[in-house]
């Protein structure tokens, strides 16, 4: 008999049962090799066990989990437990304890990592108490950017490219794929990164008022300007001016703009001297702009000027790789944010993961925070996603409800009480349904825990 046989489980059984721990739990053997990992590290990292299993350590750090201080190589060195509160790239704050299993000879054979999202005091000395100098290793990831693709590789080597000159660079990208970040990103790795990082959103603010916002204005420029005050170009000195929406800027304005980044100088509204523009400027803009310069909607001079250098960001249903990393880390987010710690169930994972995502990383953003907040289960499962999510992926598992017909219906109550709760009256849920008011009304009536009258 052997020890599985005496304890009653087999292997398939033991892995199964570690699988489903909270806490992640990794094996490294005495060569840095991750032997195993369970399923907790789709929460820490957004990657599989198949993708991380095999890897070397330092892969496992760079590509994974992006841990700011491993411990596994002070395991090795002091031969002992250790352990250290760390952030995965995600976002996620953890706590690692690490365990090393001794050979015969009294050497690290394999070392057992414990991962948890909580902080209970344990009688393990830090890796801190054990050394007085510690050597911190960098993540080259950029803090909020989360990504696993190769597309999204290549966009963060170019802003880090990019973050070493001080030319305007232009970030393209449809609305919500997180240009902000990225310009974040590039003012971060800049040399000016000590100094302020000012975003102006041309769309918002109202043509009159934009080259006092931007400029500033002296005291008594115009009814109203009782005090000196200076604009958005003197916020920025010595950092970054971000022009967010570009695009949204009216042509007016688009040429006292092109005076800025031509000359570096501006005049402040009603002030006869003019003022060094000290910034480096970064534009975003989510349309076409050569199209607009075409429909002249748009300056030429002041394209090429801000277009020096240019970044485009695929959107998110062009880089599908980042989907399950992106969404576990605003279950964290969130999570943490409301104090509720949600689960996804593995038909609503694929659920989002069959999505088109018109709205890109902000949608999916907005969605997941939606969750975590209205989801009274602590599983989130396909009932509790909007319809907008899986009517349009044919082969998302559709629960079964007994007999056909008990399915069939349990669908359209959750298709007709998205509707309702989305739309509101019974004319816009048949508007959107394609269906007649009055069959809207009836189903309302039916589905509803309280018809309306």
């Amino acid at each position: 008999m052997n020890k599985n046989e005496h304890f009653g489980l087999d292997f398939e059984t033991f892995a199964r049962l570690i699988d489903n721990l909270h806490d992640e739990i990794i094996i490294y053997d005495n060569n840095y090799r991750m032997l195993y990992v369970n399923k907790a590290c789709m929460r820490h990292y957004g990657f599989t066990q198949e993708e991380m299993v095999g890897l070397p350590f330092w892969e496992v750090v760079e590509k994974y989990a992006g841990w700011n201080r491993p411990i596994l190589p002070a395991m090795y060195k002091h031969k002992r437990s250790i352990k250290q509160q760390q952030k995965t790239f995600l976002g996620l704050d953890v706590l690692t304890i690490g365990v090393p299993i001794f050979d015969t000879a009294g050497e690290v054979e394999y070392v057992v990592l414990s991962i948890r999202d909580d902080f209970h005091k344990e009688q393990i000395p830090t890796l801190d108490e054990l050394e007085t100098t510690t050597e911190v290793v960098e993540s080259s990831r950029p803090g909020d950017l989360i990504y696993h693709s190769a597309a999204m590789a290549n966009v963060i080597q170019s802003a880090r490219k990019v973050a070493s000159l001080s030319a305007p660079c232009m970030i393209l990208g449809e609305s919500g794929c997180g240009k902000s970040l990225l310009a974040k990103f590039i003012h971060s790795n800049s040399t000016r990164s000590e100094g302020p990082f000012v975003v102006v959103n041309c769309a918002a603010i109202p043509e009159q008022l934009f080259e006092s916002e931007l400029f500033g204005h002296v005291k008594g420029a115009f009814s109203g300007a009782t005090i000196t005050r200076g604009g958005l170009l003197a916020k920025a000195r010595g950092g970054t001016l971000f022009l967010d929406e570009i695009s949204e800027l009216p042509l007016p304005m688009q040429a006292k703009l092109l005076h800025v980044v031509q000359e570096m100088e501006y005049r402040p509204v009603g002030s006869s001297t003019t003022v060094k523009a000290d910034v480096r400027i970064l534009a975003a803009s989510n349309r076409n702009l050569e199209r607009m310069i075409f429909d002249r909607a748009f300056r030429q001079d002041l394209f090429f000027r801000l277009n020096v250098f240019d970044i485009t960001i695929p959107p998110l249903r062009d880089r599908r790789e980042d989907l399950i990393p992106l969404i576990f880390y605003f279950l964290n987010r969130y999570g943490d944010k409301y104090g509720e710690v949600k689960q996804l169930s593995p038909e609503a994972q694929t659920a989002l993961s069959q999505h088109h995502w018109p709205g890109n990383v902000r949608e999916l953003a907005h969605l997941v925070e939606r969750l975590v907040v209205t989801t009274e289960d602590k599983t989130i499962t396909v009932d509790h996603l909007p319809t907008t999510i899986y009517q349009n992926s044919p082969t998302l598992p559709i629960k079964l409800y007994g007999s056909l017909e008990a399915t069939m219906e349990a669908v359209e109550r959750k298709i007709i009480l998205d509707a309702k709760a989305t739309h509101g009256s019974s004319r816009n849920v048949a508007k959107a349904l394609g269906i007649s008011q009055s069959r809207a009304t009836r189903l309302i009536r039916k589905y509803s825990p309280i018809s309306e009258s």
